[in-house]
C-alpha cells in the first residue's frame, strides 16, 4: 500500500477529533507521569503503528541499510503533534538502536 493510501485509510478509520484527542491524552498522561494511562494509550498507538508497518511492508533487516522512516512519518502525519510525545521519541530511538545493532553485525 502506498503512503498516501495508508494515511487516507487511517484518517477514514479514526476521525480527526479522535486522533487529536488521542495525542492530547498521551501528552497529558506523559506530563502527569500516569504510568497506567500512558501504557494503555501506548498499546493503542503500538497497534496502529503495527498496522502501518505491515502495510508499508517494512522490516528492520530490509530497511536498515537504506533507512526508511516512512512508517513514523505516516504516524506523524495522521496524528497531529505525535512527534512531540515520548512514544514517538521512543520509537525513533528504538529503531536507531536496532539499526546500529544490525549494521554492527554486518561489519
Amino acid at each position: 500500500m502506498k503512503k498516501e493510501e495508508i494515511i487516507d485509510e487511517l484518517k477514514a478509520q479514526y476521525p480527526r477529533d479522535l486522533r487529536k484527542q488521542l495525542v492530547k491524552t498521551i501528552l497529558s498522561n506523559e506530563k502527569d507521569k500516569d504510568k497506567t494511562a500512558v501504557e494503555q494509550q501506548y498499546i493503542l498507538m503500538n497497534q496502529i503503528f503495527s498496522y502501518v508497518l505491515k502495510e508499508c511492508n517494512w522490516s528492520m533487516s530490509k530497511n536498515s541499510e537504506n533507512w526508511d522512516n516512512t512508517p513514523l512519518k505516516i504516524m506523524a502525519t495522521v496524528f497531529p503533534k505525535l512527534a512531540t510525545t515520548q512514544w514517538y521519541k521512543e520509537q525513533d530511538i528504538a529503531v536507531k538502536k536496532n539499526i546500529d545493532v544490525v549494521i554492527g553485525k554486518d561489519r
